[in-house]
């Protein structure tokens, strides 16, 4: 016999299905002309950051965004093969229920003496403390989704070595897939035992603490080279009359076959998150959809046509205001902006690449032009640093154009 919380989840789920068919919960037409709601967010991540490794810090940081009318952090739970919280599912499956100190000073690039780490704490309880005291909403983010650090990568973790079995391949049998300059394994996520690692591991975050959501981004997917593994081959066969996968990576139907498989993972997780707490937000924050879904199988319009995402982030890193503006008015931009709350995700630099407060002003300007939801901004440790402009100055910026506080926008009531 089923159990009460599938039957639950399937409930849930079936309910998003049929309120998406029916007429707009979610409408530019339905806000207030005075803006009273908007997502004011920002991801912090351990990387070319070090909010996260001292308590005194990490308080500082919350208090600076809610002076400045911020509503939401989006915390890295899960990166390099480890998590940032203790975890019993990490300690089973990798042998360490916390990223090592090592591969956090590596992370950072500097020595952690004057920091206390993540070892010894909970970051994650920390940070929903005093976020949920300052009136900010905490959403986990799970930014490695089915991706890990090659086994040659110096800040990895012994995932890959662990489990060599439960990673996918390109066609020539290889595993490694390039980063930037960093090399990256791919979780096989049509695997029975995959699949289960992460739902455990969302499940756990969610049961664990007083989250408001879970966020996965860009990397809760595939690139569109992998899938040719013995596993995937042999499935693809069975549901083929034998044939093999095309050759061609980019073939629409191997695309759509994969992509729908990992759309099925969305569900499963989707209804496990619900079955524990139906008012945490499912939050994703993926590319622009058609370099989503060629790229990376990454679906998302489809998931938020079958009621699997209540809040969508889309990462938007253009310098020229002219494109910025037309990845927003995409139709399935408009479209999911009639069910669920849609912003955007905003660059305020990266360490080799500072973003001036103007562009990020202008970018804010646009968003609200169209009628989104609001925006999040990539990452914590450039808002003020990491920039050739002076801290007070990007804070004022900010102060100028967060001038009041405002409630989040969201679809849980």
């Amino acid at each position: 016999m089923l159990n009460r919380k599938f039957w639950f989840g399937l409930c849930v789920t079936l309910g998003l299905i049929l309120t998406l068919n029916t007429p707009a919960i979610w409408s530019r037409s339905l806000l207030p002309s005075k803006l009273t709601r908007e997502i004011r967010g920002v991801w912090i991540t351990n990387v070319d950051s070090d909010v996260l490794f001292t308590r005194d810090r990490l308080a500082t940081a919350i208090k600076d965004l809610r002076q400045l009318n911020f509503n939401t952090i989006y915390p890295v739970v899960w990166n390099w093969g480890y998590t940032t919280y203790p975890s019993k599912v990490a300690k089973r499956l990798v042998g360490s229920s916390l990223m090592p100190k090592k591969s956090a000073g590596i992370l950072i690039n500097r020595k952690l003496t004057k920091t206390e780490g993540l070892e010894g704490r909970d970051v994650l309880k920390e940070m929903v403390t005093q976020g949920h005291k300052q009136g900010i909403a905490v959403i986990p983010w799970f930014e490695f989704g089915l991706m890990l650090p090659g086994t040659s990568d110096p800040a990895g973790s012994d995932f890959a070595k662990l489990h060599p079995d439960w990673l996918t391949q390109k066609q020539d049998g290889g595993t490694l897939w390039k980063e930037g300059k960093d090399p990256r394994v791919w979780l096989n996520p049509f695997k029975p035992e995959v699949k289960k690692f992460i739902v455990d591991l969302v499940v756990e975050v969610v049961r664990k603490y007083d989250v408001d959501g879970i966020q996965f981004d860009d990397h809760f997917g595939l690139p569109s080279e992998f899938g040719y593994d013995k596993f995937t081959v042999d499935l693809y066969k069975r549901e083929h009359q034998g044939k093999l996968p095309p050759t061609d990576s980019k073939n629409e139907e191997w695309i759509n076959w994969r992509a729908d498989k990992i759309t099925n993972l969305m569900r499963e997780l989707f209804v496990a998150v619900k079955a524990v707490n139906p008012k945490a937000i499912v939050s994703i924050s993926p590319n622009p959809q058609g370099y989503a879904k060629s790229a990376f199988l990454q679906d998302w319009a489809k998931w938020e046509r079958q009621g699997l995402v209540e809040e969508l982030l889309i990462q938007v890193y253009r310098d020229k205001l002219e494109t910025f503006i037309g990845e927003l008015n995409k139709s399935e931009v408009k479209l999911a902006s009639l069910h669920i709350p849609v912003g955007i995700g905003i660059l305020t630099g990266v360490k080799p690449k500072p973003i001036s407060m103007q562009q990020i002003q202008s970018q804010i300007a646009a968003v609200r032009k169209q009628g989104l939801a609001g925006v999040s901004f990539f990452f914590y440790e450039s808002l003020w640093k990491l920039t050739n402009e002076p801290a007070a100055t990007r804070k004022d910026g900010f102060r100028r154009v967060f001038a009041q506080t405002v409630a989040r926008s969201t679809i849980i009531k």
